[in-house]
């Protein structure tokens, strides 16, 4: 059995789970607040590209995170 995770890194591990939920809320739901808040569709691309860099910035903790459990 592999031992407990630090808690620095199981709470970095919760907020990227947290961070891509949101993001995958915000991307599926990003025609309906364009289209309800009736903006331009230039606003949907922008919405879908914060949502893009979520998921990259929860990748990046993510290998941070596996690399760092790894090593103990």
């Amino acid at each position: 059995m592999s031992a407990p995770l630090d808690p620095k890194l199981a709470r970095q591990g919760r907020i990227a789970a947290l961070v891509i939920a949101g993001a995958a809320l915000l991307s599926v739901f990003a025609p309906v607040i364009v289209s309800g808040l009736g903006l331009p569709q230039r606003y949907e691309i922008l919405i879908l590209l914060f949502a893009l860099a979520a998921f990259i910035w929860s990748l990046v903790v993510a290998v941070r995170i596996w690399q760092k459990s790894r090593d103990n």
